[in-house]
């Protein structure tokens, strides 16, 4: 410690933690650039993010894959920083039909945007939830990209509200089973869907889980297994 050094002043502290979000949000974007310095990437997976993306759904994924050896990579309308946000049912509420509670979260990374991605170059798709893909599906370059992932065959992880991607892409007609939050239930049935109400569930490519509280199933361990056999086209 520099005993030299003026106090810190009130300012300054206040400068330093609003920047930690966003500093944690762009290390996880980023760790895979790290990581790929020191060994060979397993491949790319592709994550599409917007504003109000879901904390906890988005973050967790990218530094587990990264532990397999996966280079994720954060994409967004345009490539820049994004505010995501916390969902979970109220513990204690006084409001009884308030289904979700949202609180700020993290600020992430999109290192490119929907339009510049070339989805060849990846072995897999990790759709989040949070409120982010009720507008990002409306993106025409991102519901290319997802039909290159449903086209072919490769794995697409999906959590929550991320249902709403695929769905918006055509990748659950003929009856292809899948689980989501149980509001988003409409999302897989009326677009030719079968909604199970199962913590996770496995159809062909798609591993498809309800929240990030069922991440504790064999979810990442099930989309893993299929990344591996899975090569970029």
């Amino acid at each position: 410690m520099n005993e030299n050094r003026p106090p810190i002043s009130r300012r300054e502290m206040y400068t330093l933690l609003a920047a930690c979000p966003a500093a944690f949000g762009m290390m996880a974007a980023g760790v895979h650039a790290r990581d790929a310095s020191h060994s060979k990437s397993a491949g790319k997976v592709l994550m599409p993010i917007g504003d109000a993306t879901e904390s906890m759904d988005s973050l967790y994924a990218i530094f587990r894959l990264a532990e397999e050896g996966y280079e994720v990579v954060v994409s967004g309308p345009e490539a820049r920083l994004y505010h995501s946000v916390m969902h979970e049912q109220p513990p204690h509420s006084d409001v009884p039909w308030d289904l979700t509670q949202e609180t700020k979260g993290y600020h992430i990374e999109a290192t490119v945007a929907f339009k510049d991605v070339r989805p060849e170059e990846y072995v897999g798709l990790f759709l989040s939830g949070g409120r982010a893909p009720e507008y990002i599906r409306y993106d025409k370059d991102l519901m290319r990209l997802t039909q290159h992932f449903i086209e072919q065959d490769k794995p697409i992880a999906v959590v929550c509200h991320g249902i709403e991607i695929i769905a918006a892409a055509g990748g659950l007609k003929g009856g292809r089973r899948a689980t989501t939050v149980g509001k988003c239930a409409l999302d897989i049935t009326q677009t030719g869907g079968v909604y199970v109400d199962e913590p996770f569930v496995v159809d062909g490519n798609v591993i498809s889980t309800r929240t990030w509280h069922t991440y504790g199933t064999p979810f990442f361990k099930r989309f893993i297994e299929k990344l591996q056999s899975a090569k970029p086209s």
